[in-house]
């Protein structure tokens, strides 16, 4: 059941760019890249210090990294969230990271432990909340020197 779920995350993350412009993928992609890659780090500094065990796996060199979570919602959510709040304030996409990233770690990671696809061992809700919601604090300053760079070209 948890690669069932897992394939259909991913598959379903990546087909909703279909619903998004070619200009906004191509705007933020570079800084969806740059924050699944910070998760991915963040994942094997986790599998050092035991803070998860991945359960369900639909790769089998899936041992600390949750591939279909970081690269399918996690990147593609990054993109919808800065296509629908950059250009807005930097308030609104803290807000709306702080409701995701909230909805991830109190509701869905609840769900995810139940299908067996992860669960959490040295680090609570709250820690994984702070820890992915920091990311938001990262990644803004990265999207804005993108922007620049983009300007110049």
């Amino acid at each position: 059941m948890a690669q069932i779920i897992l394939w259909g995350i991913l598959i379903i993350s990546w087909l909703s760019l279909f619903f998004l412009k070619k200009d906004s993928i191509r705007r933020f992609m570079p800084v969806a890249i740059f924050a699944a890659l910070l998760v991915t780090i963040i994942e094997e500094i986790g599998y050092v210090y035991n803070w998860w065990t991945i359960l369900g796996k639909i790769f089998p060199w899936e041992h600390f990294i949750t591939y279909p979570l970081t690269y399918g919602p996690f990147l593609v959510g990054t993109i919808w969230i800065f296509h629908f709040t950059y250009d807005k304030s930097f308030w609104v996409y803290i807000l709306t990271n702080a409701i995701i990233d909230a909805f991830h770690a109190f509701v869905m990671l609840n769900l995810f432990t139940y299908f067996g696809i992860y669960r959490l061992n040295n680090i609570n809700n709250f820690g994984l909340f702070i820890l992915i919601f920091c990311l938001s604090f990262v990644i803004y300053p990265y999207q804005i020197w993108q922007d620049k760079i983009m300007k110049k070209s």
